[in-house]
């Protein structure tokens, strides 16, 4: 199985931190991500899970748009900033089919670093905005696919 950590794009300030949307940078960004990922043919999930925040929302609709991806985009619950990456572990173990989750950091280098190394002190990994971490795995073994990040994209 492919599981896709996308960390969302730019998004503007804003006093709630649920309520914040993309930046003109960060739809930018999004658009781009999803156009490059829809031409190579290797970002295929069956599913988009993004968290309740909207700047997660934002990213997985404009990348599926832009990828051409005819897939279900699913909120999920432990994709918050401050959840415990450990607690979404089994929901994932639980899917057979590939899928994205686009989340937020500190959670997705957690959540990598738990499947990858085995624990998420310290991180192995940093997700810059609008990346992808691609990793094949199973229930017990994960091991990184590949990684593509905005600056990439220019």
């Amino acid at each position: 199985m492919q599981l896709y950590l996308i960390r969302h794009a730019d998004a503007v300030e804003h006093p709630d931190d649920a309520a914040r949307q993309l930046s003109p940078r960060g739809r930018d960004q999004a658009k781009a991500l999803g156009q490059f990922l829809g031409r190579g043919g290797a970002f295929t999930p069956a599913e988009i899970w993004h968290s309740p925040l909207r700047r997660a929302r934002e990213t997985a609709e404009l990348l599926a748009a832009a990828a051409k991806l005819a897939v279900p985009l699913r909120e999920k619950a432990g994709l918050r900033p401050e959840d415990n990456p450990a607690a979404l572990v089994p929901m994932i173990q639980r899917t057979t089919a590939s899928v994205a989750l686009v989340g937020h950091e500190p959670h997705l280098s957690a959540l990598a670093s738990l499947l990858v190394a085995g624990a998420t002190e310290p991180p192995v990994f940093l997700m810059k905005k609008a990346t992808v971490l691609a990793l094949d795995g199973t229930a017990d073994y994960w091991a990184v696919r590949w990684q593509v990040s905005p600056e990439l994209l220019r």
